[in-house]
């Protein structure tokens, strides 16, 4: 494939997103850039072309035909759906060269009907995954369990914050945050984000920026409901942990509340 493609910077827009670029993203030959190059493709094209490269002659027509999947995530959830019905092409999708198709391959994963630890373990490669689209479904798989059971989803991804991924140790904050962004709320952790504690303490101080901000988001949601404890919890930080890195979360995450 051409380097001038694969580097390309891409169109924010997408109706500026150039008529090979989309074609070939369609096919399933290149991966996104972007979330404008992300809403251009039209799924089912994609869908039915990776399912047809493959040798698997699936009716897809009752998911073309419904209105409800024009919107995009809604279009992402129910297609990880059908996937969940045809076990068989979860290995193709799973590892497909597109992004999206990995996107979808993660979402029936975390539809399927198995225990908290076993899904967390079909979600991670996902969430170390090196586009950052799929890595957003990864965590965005996890937020039903993790609202039925906080303190089991506390407990099991605990050791993700010791991953030495920051991509891994990122999915762990993120998928708890109380609030988030392009997803329901967790209730019991914005009324209670201390049963989120352990989760960001290991994480206070990480060196990459990706996981920090994730961290200082996370009690930036958190100030929303609980503002005296992020508070409590930024002070503490700052004096056990004085670096440059703890620093830059707690400025961070205190930034709704100097606001006010």
């Amino acid at each position: 494939m051409n380097a001038d493609i694969l580097n390309r910077k891409g169109a924010t827009s997408p109706k500026d997103v150039p008529a090979d670029i989309l074609a070939l993203i369609e096919r399933g030959k290149i991966p996104t850039v972007n979330l404008g190059e992300s809403m251009a493709v039209d799924n089912f094209i994609l869908l039915e072309t990776i399912l047809r490269d493959n040798g698997m002659l699936l009716d897809i027509s009752e998911l073309k035909n419904d209105p409800l999947n024009r919107k995009l995530m809604t279009c992402y959830r129910n297609i990880g759906r059908f996937l969940l019905k045809y076990p068989q092409t979860l290995d193709v999708f799973s590892y497909h060269e597109s992004d999206i198709a990995r996107c979808w391959a993660c979402l029936a994963y975390g539809f399927r009907e198995t225990d908290m630890e076993t899904r967390l373990e079909l979600i991670m490669p996902f969430a170390d995954d090196i586009h950052m689209g799929v890595r957003e479904m990864a965590w965005m798989a996890l937020r039903d369990d993790i609202s039925k059971d906080v303190k089991r989803a506390v407990e099991l991804l605990l050791p993700w914050t010791k991953s030495p991924s920051a991509y891994i140790r990122r999915c762990a904050s993120e998928a708890t945050r109380p609030r988030g962004v392009w997803c329901a709320h967790i209730q019991e952790l914005k009324d209670s984000p201390e049963k989120g504690l352990a989760i960001l303490e290991p994480l206070r101080s990480d060196p990459h920026k990706y996981v920090q901000d994730s961290v200082a988001n996370w009690l930036n949601d958190a100030s929303k409901s609980r503002p005296e404890w992020v508070v409590e919890i930024t002070d503490r930080w700052t004096k056990e942990s004085p670096t440059k890195e703890t620093a830059k979360i707690c400025k961070r995450a205190l930034r709704t509340i100097n606001k006010k």
